[in-house]
C-alpha cells in the first residue's frame, strides 16, 4: 500500500502535517463529511482552521486523491477508494453509506443508450434505501 506522503509526492503536491492528518482521517472514516473531517483533525492535530481542512480537502479532490460523493439533499462525502468505479449504497434517514463494487461488466458498469459523441469513462450510481438500524 502506498503510503499517503508519496500519494503526495506523486501528485507533485508537498507533503503537510495538516494534508496528512486530512488523509488519515479520510482512511480511517470513509464517507466521512467535511466537518466530521474537521473534527477529527482537531482531535489528532489541536487547533486547525475550518478553513484549512476545506481547502486541503479541496486540494486532495482536485488532485483525485478522494472522491467527492454529493447524496442528492445531504452534505458531500468523501473518501480515498478512487480510479475504481465503485458505487454506493445510502440510508435516507441516517446517511449510512456503504461501497457498492460494481455487478456486471468493466468500467463503467452502465452504458448510455446514446453517448451523444462522448467518451465515458465512468458511472456513477447511488443506490437509496433504509439501512437496518433505521427500518
Amino acid at each position: 500500500m502506498i503510503s499517503h506522503q508519496q500519494r503526495l509526492r506523486d501528485v507533485k503536491v508537498s507533503v503537510t502535517a495538516q494534508r496528512l492528518e486530512v488523509m488519515k482521517s479520510i482512511a480511517k472514516n470513509p464517507h466521512s463529511t467535511a466537518d466530521d473531517i474537521l473534527k477529527n483533525v482537531v482531535k489528532s492535530m489541536g487547533s486547525i482552521s475550518k478553513q484549512a481542512v476545506y481547502d486541503v480537502i479541496h486540494l486532495l479532490t482536485e488532485k483525485q486523491l478522494v472522491r467527492r460523493i454529493q447524496p442528492s439533499g445531504f452534505p458531500a462525502l468523501y473518501e480515498d477508494r478512487v480510479g475504481d468505479n465503485h458505487h454506493h449504497l445510502i440510508c435516507r434517514s441516517c446517511l449510512k453509506t456503504h461501497d457498492v463494487d460494481c455487478a456486471i461488466g468493466k468500467a463503467p458498469c452502465l452504458r448510455a443508450i446514446n453517448e451523444h459523441g462522448f467518451k465515458i469513462d465512468e458511472a456513477e450510481v447511488v443506490y437509496w434505501g433504509y439501512c437496518p438500524d433505521c427500518q
